[in-house]
């Protein structure tokens, strides 16, 4: 049994398609407490996290948007982070990648107090590698792996507080990757598992070779999940779909055997735009994922209509 502790995180800035505020709130109602207590979980809801009022951070790049405000939820969200994973396990229901500047960094805050390694696993259509730096779109839901990775160029933001070091992170899904990010990847031991990679080995071994490196060091592990790892025709509520993600039965199975390893200690849900979905069927998805993650089987799924 895991306590669980939802904690809300209404991130909208980090990108451009308004909607993503309204993630928290629809996973409540699509029942991500419910279906955790069923399976045996306590739940602890700590509501939504309200950040400071933004500074008025700058940068050299004028492409990027919404600075102050991503810097402003990157420190609550660190707060949130360190302070939650001594008493559970903490989901970060999002709100747009962004948040994952804050949560990742409080999680490494915390495996650093306890002296244990952290290991990050990325299930996205996007590497999300970009720097203040190098950013074009602007977006600064592209930066929060190489945020994570202990990348150059983040001022403004506030130092990272241990880096994760590239063979401590996995990206699994991937396939939409800009040239300046393919650069530095190369740059790094980082394991991009994309979907040619998934294509030719399928989905388990590449995922338990990564596990086992966990499980190995003791690490602890943070699993990002954002909307845009499934393919669009069954998760269309996010703003940036892109074609050729994970099948139904594939996620399933990744968040089966994530929950047979015993080492998730904490959990991002990000991207999920109530307003681009239909009759909630992508918040239903995601919250059944969530519950395969957490212990439920095949046998266990409701059979239901969109």
């Amino acid at each position: 049994m895991t306590h669980c502790i939802l904690i809300g995180a209404p991130v909208d800035e980090g990108q451009r398609v308004p909607g993503c505020m309204m993630g928290p709130s629809a996973y409540r109602v699509a029942g991500l407490g419910r279906v955790l207590e069923s399976l045996g979980h306590t739940v602890e809801d700590r509501g939504d996290v309200a950040p400071a009022p933004p500074a008025g951070e700058t940068h050299p790049n004028s492409a990027i948007h919404h600075l102050p405000e991503v810097v402003a939820w990157t420190n609550a969200l660190s707060v949130a982070g360190r302070s939650a994973m001594p008493d559970g396990m903490p989901i970060f229901m999002g709100g747009d990648h962004s948040l994952a500047l804050g949560t990742v960094a409080g999680v490494a805050a915390h495996a650093k107090a306890a002296d244990r390694p952290l290991f990050v696993i990325w299930l996205d259509a996007h590497s999300d590698f970009h720097t203040p730096e190098t950013t074009t779109s602007g977006n600064l839901h592209g930066t929060p792996m190489a945020y994570a990775a202990g990348r150059p160029g983040f001022a403004p933001f506030p130092p990272f507080p241990a880096a994760v070091p590239a063979e401590n992170i996995c990206m699994f899904g991937i396939r939409s990757v800009d040239p300046a990010e393919h650069r530095m990847l190369q740059e790094t031991e980082i394991t991009v598992n994309d979907m040619r990679v998934l294509d030719e080995r399928g989905i388990v071994a590449p995922l338990r070779e990564f596990l086992d490196r966990v499980r190995a060091a003791n690490g602890l592990l943070h699993v990002s999940l954002d909307v845009d790892f499934l393919d669009p025709s069954i998760a269309p509520a996010v703003g940036t779909t892109v074609p050729g993600g994970a099948t139904f039965r594939e996620a399933h199975l990744v968040c089966e055997i994530l929950h047979e390893s015993g080492l998730v200690t904490s959990l991002d849900l990000v991207e999920l735009n109530p307003f681009l979905d239909d009759r909630g069927r992508t918040a239903k998805l995601m919250v059944d994922l969530v519950g395969s993650m957490m212990g439920q089987k095949v046998f266990d799924r409701r059979t239901r209509s969109f």
